[in-house]
């Protein structure tokens, strides 16, 4: 079954928005709440191991890991846009056979997705309604590490979604919508599946966690 709020993702992030994406990660680098996920599992070592990126982009985590010594990648990405810009820095990066592309929504896909040392979503929970089933599939896969960002859940921050949807996303029939999800649910769901918090940092509208298996 294809997913409504999928579909509606493939139009969100189009080919325009992927490819500014992409020029900006090469002027720029990755992100600020991005880079602290980064400078954490480059601290602790990457050498030999894998890495599992739902939702990755233009792929910023891969890419940073594997030249620190990550073995490999699994992209798994909704947006066909940024599946191909990944692919194209990954070219240019001379790095193309260390990452692998899937298309499709992670939930309907997780059968088919083997665990990785490293499983992460950047800025995707809040691209995603069910987070739960989300969060589950995704935190059992992480043999080692699971990182996440995404917002603050706070009621600024929900006033401010309600706004982009409604004037963004509804006013277009566009099916696609994002969510501020409950931090304290999504941590329990993590921790329920045998993992522990060591890390949690506050980055403007963005929070960032990681988590250590017990």
């Amino acid at each position: 079954m294809v997913c409504p709020h999928c579909e509606g993702a493939e139009d969100v992030f189009s080919r325009g928005y992927a490819r500014k994406d992409l020029e900006s990660y090469r002027k720029k680098g990755a992100s600020k709440a991005t880079n602290v996920m980064l400078d954490l599992f480059k601290s602790v070592g990457v050498t030999g191991k894998n890495l599992l990126d739902i939702g990755g982009g233009v792929c910023a985590i891969s890419h940073e890991l594997i030249a620190a010594g990550l073995s490999h990648a699994v992209d798994v990405d909704a947006s066909t846009a940024y599946i191909n810009v990944a692919k194209e820095e990954a070219e240019r990066r001379g790095h193309p056979d260390k990452i692998q592309f899937q298309h499709g929504d992670f939930v309907q896909l997780a059968p088919e997705i083997e665990s990785a040392d490293i499983v992460t979503l950047d800025r995707v929970v809040c691209c995603y309604p069910d987070f739960h089933a989300l969060v589950d599939l995704s935190s059992q896969r992480a043999k080692e590490f699971y990182g996440l960002v995404y917002p603050r859940d706070n009621v600024i921050t929900k006033f401010g979604i309600h706004v982009l949807n409604f004037f963004v996303f509804r006013l277009q029939g566009n099916p696609f919508r994002t969510f501020v999800h409950d931090s304290k649910a999504i941590d329990s769901i993590i921790t329920g599946n045998g993992l522990r918090q060591i890390k949690h940092k506050n980055v403007g509208f963005w929070q960032v966690f990681v988590y250590q298996r017990s």
